[in-house]
């Protein structure tokens, strides 16, 4: 008994730990694919291929204190005025380690090895683009976390916000956002279907050709579903499954009533849909303007009642796209909308959930 004052600064100590320990414990994750994935949270070390400015969003800005690696393409190449955007406040985003991208087979299993991660987090594009590397990053003791913003799937949006959440250790944080976007969707359907109006036929269009050359198309990714979520009927479903270009005489027949070119802010082409950050409005109007000059358009419900529309493709397969399904929603519906300003939502969720200030032209009209 007489020893016992002698252990209480031990089992003080002790005392300390203990939940430190328990807090770092490894934790089973389910994620959008179904996998039980066992990560330990809140992971310290954090490779991240996709999905950035959403980490970054839902984690704060500390979380990137974590992140050892990035497909930089995606990012920098991408979205080069984003990317502009987030190293002028934070530079140190330059000096995270780059393990290639995906897309253009420059991903590095043996980058990702050196980095001796916690947890990989793939889109699930990424994964499947992988294939059998997937297993070479799991055989070597890497848990590899899969989550899903592009297929525009409200559960997927909803579990892939909680699960980053988990991983950056803002769970409180991420249920918020994920609350917030599960809201501004439910609203816009629920009016929609109190109106019970016809489903007005939308096209959509990556404008990164110009004018002169049809682009992509979506069926059941990004704007496609961000379109039916907005309670559109989409010409391009029975012809594109996922992306790829319409044929020409397809649209005229279709005779949409609602067109949307999508842009960034890309100057490679003098005459591409330019949209985004730092981008003017007025020059984003005129590019607009010039798809409506094709062959044939002027035959067109959406041209002849001026109901052609500019997006920010940027602003697709991302948390935030859900002031793009508003901004569709108001297009398609416009009195069912007259009180909504998307791109304003869009431009607060900026201020309420990153570190810098979005500025520039994000939507665009004739």
């Amino acid at each position: 008994m007489k020893c016992l004052p002698k252990l209480g600064p031990l089992f003080f100590a002790l005392a300390l730990v203990l939940p430190a320990a328990a807090h770092a414990a490894p934790q089973t994750v389910k994620d959008v694919l179904g996998r039980q994935v066992k990560v330990d949270l809140p992971a310290k070390r954090v490779v991240l291929a996709f999905y950035f400015e959403d980490y970054m969003a839902i984690g704060g800005e500390k979380a990137f204190d974590k992140v050892v690696g990035i497909s930089r393409e995606a990012w920098e190449g991408w979205r080069p005025a984003n990317w502009s955007l987030f190293t002028a406040k934070r530079p140190s985003l330059k000096t995270v380690a780059d393990v290639g991208e995906v897309e253009v087979q420059t991903f590095s299993v043996e980058k990702v090895l050196a980095l001796k991660p916690d947890v990989v987090v793939l889109a699930d594009w990424q994964y499947k683009g992988l294939g059998p590397d997937v297993k070479r990053l799991e055989d070597a003791g890497l848990p590899v976390v899969v989550v899903d913003y592009n297929m525009e799937l409200p559960a997927n949006h909803y579990a892939s916000t909680v699960l980053l959440g988990k991983i950056a250790g803002e769970e409180k944080r991420a249920r918020q956002i994920a609350d917030e976007y599960k809201h501004a969707v439910e609203q816009v359907q629920g009016r929609i279907a109190k109106a019970k109006l016809p489903k007005p036929r939308f096209y959509v269009e990556f404008g990164n050709k110009g004018p002169a050359e049809y682009s992509f198309s979506y069926g059941k990714g990004m704007w496609g579903p961000l379109g039916s979520l907005a309670g559109g009927d989409n010409i391009a479903a029975p012809f594109v499954e996922w992306y790829g270009p319409m044929n020409p005489e397809k649209v005229l027949a279709a005779q949409p009533e609602v067109v949307f070119i999508a842009g960034t802010e890309s100057t490679k082409n003098p005459t591409s849909m330019l949209l985004g950050q730092g981008v003017d409005r007025t020059v984003a109007s005129q590019r607009l303007q010039g798809f409506t000059q094709r062959s044939g358009w002027s035959s067109l419900p959406a041209v002849r009642n001026k109901r052609v529309y500019g997006v920010y493709q940027g602003a697709s397969r991302t948390v935030l796209d859900y002031t793009m399904v508003q901004f569709m929603a108001k297009a398609l519906y416009p009195s069912l909308f007259k009180d909504m300003n998307p791109e304003a939502n869009y431009l607060n969720f900026y201020k309420r959930y990153l570190p810098v200030a979005a500025g520039g032209t994000f939507t665009a009209g004739m």
